[in-house]
This record gives C-alpha cells, structure tokens and sequence, in this order.
C-alpha cells in the first residue's frame, strides 16, 4: 500500500509542478493539466487511505463484517427478486 501512497504523492507534486509551469507561461491548458494530475494524486493517497482503514476495521470485527455483507446479500436478493415479479 505504501507504493501507491507514494505514487500518488509523486503524482500530486509533478501535477503541482505542471500548474505551477502552465501559471508562468500563461498557458491555460497546461496549468490545468496539471491541477488535474494534482487532484488524482491526491484523490489516489485518499483512496490507499480509505483501503487501509477498511482492512483494518475488518480485521478489528469479523462478525460485524460477515454481518453486513449478509445484510447488503438479503437487500440485493430481496430487490431482484421483486424486479422480477
């Protein structure tokens, strides 16, 4: 997971770097090329984040994991089987 943190930082401060260029020159399109490599670094980090949150809340309760994905089952099989009437 940390390799993916990193890349998204890497990308987040090369996007930076490209709006920071685009800025200087006056050019719209690279400044905004970069703000969206900015974004998607960060969004990439924010997503590594929330995965290993997850993993861990996962492992801290099983039960309640087995628990919910039975819950969300019987909510799916229950709206497909009324579709289908």
């Amino acid at each position: 997971m940390g390799t993916t943190k990193t890349e998204g930082r890497v990308r987040e401060l090369a996007g930076d770097a490209q709006e920071a260029v685009g800025e200087m020159l006056g050019d719209a399109s690279t400044r905004l090329s970069g703000k969206a490599k900015a974004l998607c670094g960060k969004s990439q980090q924010l997503a590594t984040d929330a995965a290993v949150v997850t993993r861990e809340t996962i492992a801290d309760n099983p039960l309640a994991t087995v628990g919910i994905a039975v819950g969300i089952g019987f909510a799916l099989g229950a709206l497909w089987g009324a579709s289908r009437e």
